[in-house]
C-alpha cells in the first residue's frame, strides 16, 4: 500500500513539473551579431596597420528573429548603427530571411552590390551531434550542438526546447528547438540572443519580404548573377555551382 501511495505521489509531481513547463510558439528574439574583426583581418595586407590599430576590436549589430508555430523572419532591428571601422556591413543593411518550416522553403532578400534581390531555397539540411554541455542563455537553458558547414568550418550551437520551433538565427535550424547562441569560430563570429519577448505575445503573422527584384526567370537570375560577378577575373571565371553557394550562402 505504501509502495502504490508512493507511486501515485510521484507520478502526480512529474505530472505537474510537465504542466508548469510553458513551451513557447510565438516569440521575437533580439540576437547580438559580434565579429572581432582585428582577429579576422591579422593576416590581411591590403588594409594598413595603423588602421587596423584604430579600429574597433568588435563590430556588433543587433538582429531580430521573429517566429510563430510554422514562419520565420530574421532581420537587421531598424535603425541599427555600427562604428565608422565597419569593413563587413552597412548602416542599412536590408538583408532579410523569411522561412515557411511547413513548407521546407525560404525566401532570402539580398542586397547585391546596392540592389535587393528576391531569392527563393529550399532549407538547408546540417547534421548536428547533440552534446551534453548545457548553458544559461537569456534565462533559458540550452543545451550544445556541434554541426560542420562548407564541408570544414565547426558550427557550435546551443538551442532550448522550451521554444517549438527549430529555427534559429542566420538560416541555422535542425535541432530540437530554437538555436539561442551560436558561434563559428573560424569567422570569428557569434550570436547570442539578448532578448526575448515571448511572455503574453499573441500567435504573430509573418510575411516573406517582397521589396526586390524577383529572380523567378533564368533571365532574372542571369541578371543577378552578372551584377554580382561585375568585378570578378574575366580569364579565370567563377563555376555557376560556386556563385550560388556564394550568394545562398547560409550566413547573410
Amino acid at each position: 500500500m505504501k509502495q502504490l501511495t508512493l507511486l501515485i505521489l510521484l507520478s502526480l509531481t512529474v505530472t505537474m513539473a510537465e504542466a508548469q513547463t510553458v513551451f513557447i510558439k510565438s516569440a521575437k528574439i533580439t540576437f547580438e551579431k559580434k565579429i572581432n574583426q582585428k582577429q579576422r583581418l591579422a593576416a590581411n595586407t591590403w588594409i594598413p596597420d595603423d588602421a587596423k590599430d584604430k579600429m574597433n576590436k568588435y563590430l556588433i549589430s543587433n538582429w531580430e528573429y521573429v517566429f510563430n508555430d510554422s514562419t520565420s523572419i530574421y532581420k537587421a532591428k531598424p535603425k541599427e548603427t555600427l562604428s565608422d571601422n565597419s569593413f563587413f556591413f552597412s548602416n542599412d543593411n536590408t538583408n532579410e530571411l523569411y522561412t515557411n518550416f511547413g513548407k521546407k522553403n525560404r525566401i532570402l532578400r539580398k542586397t547585391i552590390r546596392g540592389e535587393d534581390f528576391i531569392l527563393n531555397d529550399t532549407i538547408p539540411q546540417l547534421h548536428w551531434k547533440i552534446m551534453h554541455d548545457v548553458r544559461t542563455i537569456a534565462g533559458y537553458e540550452c543545451r550544445k550542438a556541434i554541426a560542420v558547414i562548407n564541408d570544414t568550418v565547426t558550427v557550435v550551437a546551443f538551442y532550448t526546447d522550451e521554444m517549438l520551433l527549430k529555427g534559429g538565427p542566420e538560416g541555422f535550424t535542425g535541432l530540437p528547438g530554437m538555436i539561442l547562441g551560436l558561434a563559428i569560430p573560424r569567422y570569428n563570429t557569434t550570436w547570442f540572443a539578448t532578448k526575448i519577448e515571448a511572455k503574453n505575445v499573441p500567435v504573430l503573422t509573418i510575411s516573406p519580404p517582397e521589396k526586390g527584384r524577383k529572380t523567378t526567370s533564368e533571365k532574372d537570375f542571369q541578371k543577378m548573377v552578372d551584377l554580382y560577378t561585375r568585378y570578378d577575373d574575366k580569364k579565370n571565371p567563377s563555376k555557376i555551382e560556386d556563385i550560388k553557394k556564394q550568394i545562398y550562402n547560409l550566413l547573410l
